[in-house]
């Protein structure tokens, strides 16, 4: 595979504020990559970085083979998608798509052909008379990216373009962008803080904090084997559970803080260890047999498709496909399968 967009040790500074430190990231020509991470990891400023919107303190920035130092962004050849929309609003559908194309002298029979090619595959020909507030807000969105789409560039940037529209809309419209990547061929870098956007749309996901890069790699290899606490913590839902635990003196099982069952390793642990230990609520199922511990109920919610039960401290929680015929109070035995069970050091969050 050809790198389309290559950072080498990127570093940003808002005054002391060090928001990028020593960020290195190769992004393949045709993949689609998100970046995700709670609020102000720097991934938005690592995506404006790559677009030119933000000066880079240090390192370096290739796009398609040449280096972006001093390079505008309007020379950059990429394409920016924001949460904005950023139309504008005095122009019809079809002016804001072939807006950029008209900015560089193409001809207007031409850019009036690429239009409607582009309103075609994003479901905006009869549209392309209407005004921005004519539109519902998924139709200014594929405005937005239409008009992205009628330049072909090196990359799409898309910068949390979801995050104004309700959960059932940005569900289909996921869909679609992830349906026009393929169809398109395209690079493209996708920005959310929502980690099913990005487990879901991603062939490859980059998960940050602070400015740093925590982990990378396909989306599945994340859920499976996450490197530390905060991506084990960040990736899947519900989120994982954690508990303090101890390894017994012979290291072939745990003892879970406040439950005290003897709960089997699938490995040998360090014996009288101290861990955090990691459980996927998905993995955990109620049962009538042998129990690796008891819990307490202390609620339960019903999607009708799922079951969540939680302790009553909401410690630990975990889901079933079953509908269950339980109430709050009731004592259950819970089982795991010993290779569920992440441990992670209670000082650094490293996995064990």
């Amino acid at each position: 595979m050809t790198a389309q967009i290559d950072l080498r040790n990127i570093d940003k500074y808002y005054g002391s504020f060090h928001a990028l430190k020593g960020i290195s990231l190769t992004i393949e020509k045709g993949s689609f990559v998100a970046l995700v991470g709670p609020s102000g990891c720097g991934k938005s400023t690592l995506l404006r970085s790559i677009a030119g919107l933000e000066s880079i303190s240090s390192g370096e920035v290739t796009i398609a083979g040449q280096a972006m130092a001093g390079v505008p962004p309007r020379r950059r050849d990429v394409a920016m998608v924001f949460q904005s929309y950023a139309l504008y609003p005095h122009m019809t559908v079809e002016e804001n798509l072939t807006y950029s194309l008209r900015l560089h002298g193409v001809k207007k029979a031409e850019a009036r052909q690429k239009a409607a090619e582009v309103a075609e595959t994003t479901g905006l020909a009869h549209l392309l008379g209407r005004y921005p507030r004519q539109l519902s807000g998924g139709q200014r969105q594929r405005v937005a990216m239409g008009r992205a789409i009628i330049r072909n560039p090196k990359a799409f940037l898309f910068d949390e373009p979801l995050s104004n529209l309700d959960a059932a809309l940005r569900v289909q419209m996921r869909k679609e962008i992830r349906a026009l990547h393929d169809r398109l061929g395209a690079t493209s870098v996708y920005v959310t803080h929502d980690q099913i956007e990005a487990m879901t749309m991603a062939d490859w996901v980059v998960v940050m904090r602070d400015g740093i890069i925590e982990q990378q790699g396909r989306p599945l290899d994340l859920y499976d084997h996450p490197v530390n606490h905060f991506v084990a913590g960040f990736i899947g839902s519900p989120a994982m559970n954690f508990l303090p635990a101890t390894v017994t003196p012979d290291g072939q099982a745990l003892t879970l803080d406040g439950y005290g069952e003897r709960v089997p390793l699938a490995a040998a642990a360090t014996p009288g260890r101290a861990v955090i230990a990691g459980m996927r609520p998905e993995h955990l199922r109620v049962t009538q047999g042998p129990a690796s511990f008891q819990l307490e109920i202390g609620s339960i919610e019903s999607t009708g498709s799922a079951t969540y039960l939680a302790s009553g401290d909401g410690a630990l929680q975990l889901v079933q496909s079953e509908r269950a015929e339980l109430k709050p109070g009731d004592r259950i035995g819970i089982a795991i399968d010993p290779a569920r069970i992440h441990l992670f050091d209670p000082e650094t969050g490293s996995k064990i």
